[in-house]
């Protein structure tokens, strides 16, 4: 079978928006809670407790998103709910009405397509809420409701909030706030079906799949692909699987997953003994223990070798989310270990993914924490911002970074070189995550030209011979990565083009 996914994916650095925490409107546009006891902004976010961001504020920010290179974005779910998160979902025909409402949402995907940027939303299929209509029809009128059986009732009475007595009922991890759905009944699976399509038809551009893993009526991933895309081919279905995915990625079910696979190796290569555990050893990916350039050469290969092609050029890559501590944290403040991982990532076939506010330098421990409000201009880190702005470019620039091959050329103590080829482009990208300057000679013959100009970062080059003598010479500061292309690229300060 011949796997195809959405074009658009393979090209795509993906935004993510935690819709609570990004911006609140500067216009009086909302109808409700004018005077809404919002948390304050800059204070620690707490598990209960709104910022009252809302879409119209993402709205007056998309500017500032596109002039960042973004042109993706994915949003954590904005579904009437009755959390700030909002995975505890209540209508899934209508978007809450502290983000804006449907009105609101409508005009925010009109302004992203008129920007070329794709909207991504967050289907959470497995469970819904204790206010889910249906649920709650069920715990008013028990097993009279018709709706029994959309749940996985065990007994009577339900208790929804006494955890002294059992629930009688099936949850996500025993979360009494979140009621499974009985994917076996074909009521239940019709109805999803109809709200993926729904929103596709409204204008969406794909579907992030909440623990989609947790579903295992069989055939229905399956049929949700074929509903989605014969609505729009070219919509974008990422799972929430933070291990091997093999069994979703067959090309009949998702076009990726999110790529902790990639994540926990590259943090553990690029900050090493700087990751603080407690901010990682409670979630399912390993940014740990420190990783010679080696040993990350493997992992990064395996990663590889899973999928096909295909697929891993619409992995959905990251370093952070929701879900896990933000970056600036997880490497102890390490500026070094933040630049370096952003790198890998932007030169790492497969969609990027950035977790707003991480491209300035935005702390967070494990949530609620890492969902702090988007901190003001004067608080960011200008340096991490930079280097977000200009590996960006340098990703849209050259279609080498998005689909070409991925080849390791040198992989030893701390230093990690590879090439990324389509055609005639061809550049090196080196990383060296140690505390010393490091020089290698590396020997290349499967390079048909001589990158040798520097479009990222500081470094010595020299070239050296010709065809199946061809060897490189880089030397590289500490704590340090750079780019070499071949152009007409005027290099910065650092670079020594003996090879010219």
């Amino acid at each position: 079978m011949q796997i195809q996914t959405p074009d658009w994916v393979k090209h795509a650095v993906f935004y993510q928006i935690f819709p609570d925490r990004f911006a609140r409107s500067k216009k009086p546009r909302k109808r409700l809670l004018h005077e809404g006891r919002w948390e304050d902004w800059e204070a620690m976010p707490t598990l209960q407790g709104y910022k009252g961001g809302d879409l119209w504020g993402i709205m007056e920010q998309l500017d500032y998103i596109k002039d960042l290179g973004i042109n993706a974005i994915y949003f954590t779910p904005i579904f009437q709910s009755a959390s700030n998160h909002r995975y505890h979902t209540h209508d899934y025909y209508q978007v809450d009405p502290m983000l804006g409402g449907n009105e609101a949402f409508k005009e925010l995907l009109d302004a992203a397509h008129q920007r070329n940027i794709k909207v991504v939303l967050d289907g959470v299929f497995n469970h819904s809420s204790r206010g889910f209509f249906f649920f709650h029809d069920v715990l008013e009128n028990g097993p009279h409701s018709p709706w029994v059986n959309w749940f996985k009732i065990e007994g009577w009475p339900l208790s929804p909030y006494n955890g002294e007595l059992p629930a009688n009922y099936g949850s996500w991890v025993g979360n009494r706030a979140l009621p499974e759905f009985n994917h076996d009944n074909p009521e239940v699976r019709e109805y999803i079906m109809e709200i993926a399509e729904y929103w596709i038809k409204f204008g969406i551009d794909g579907w992030r799949l909440d623990v989609p893993f947790e579903i295992k009526t069989p055939g229905f991933w399956q049929e949700f692909r074929d509903r989605v895309k014969a609505v729009n081919p070219e919509a974008y279905i990422v799972g929430e699987v933070w291990g091997d995915s093999r069994q979703w990625l067959d090309g009949t079910q998702f076009d990726g997953v999110m790529n902790y696979l990639f994540a926990g190796p590259t943090i553990a290569f690029a900050a090493g003994d700087r990751v603080v555990l407690e901010q990682v050893q409670s979630r399912d990916y390993q940014p740990y223990p420190p990783l010679f350039a080696a040993e990350y050469a493997i992992k990064i290969q395996e990663v590889l070798q899973l999928y096909p092609w295909e697929i891993q050029l619409t992995q959905l890559n990251l370093l952070a989310s929701h879900d896990t501590a933000r970056l600036m944290t997880i490497a102890g403040g390490d500026i070094g270990s933040i630049e370096l991982s952003t790198l890998l990532l932007l030169t790492f076939p497969g969609a990027s993914s950035i977790y707003y506010g991480d491209e300035v330098g935005l702390p967070g421990g494990i949530d609620p924490d890492s969902r702090r409000g988007f901190p003001l201009e004067t608080n960011w880190n200008q340096e991490i911002f930079n280097t977000h702005r200009q590996l960006i470019a340098l990703r849209h620039t050259y279609p080498a970074l998005r689909t070409g091959d991925y080849q390791v050329l040198y992989a030893q103590g701390q230093l990690y070189i590879f090439a990324r080829t389509l055609g005639t482009e061809e550049l090196i990208i080196a990383v060296n995550a140690g505390t010393s300057s490091v020089t290698a000679n590396v020997d290349i013959a499967s390079l048909r030209t001589q990158p040798n100009k520097l479009l990222y970062g500081t470094a010595e080059v020299e070239w050296n011979g010709e065809g199946e003598t061809q060897q490189l010479s880089l030397s590289l500061s500490p704590r340090s990565g750079c780019i070499l292309g071949v152009g007409k690229v005027r290099p910065p300060l650092g670079i020594r083009d003996n090879g010219e």
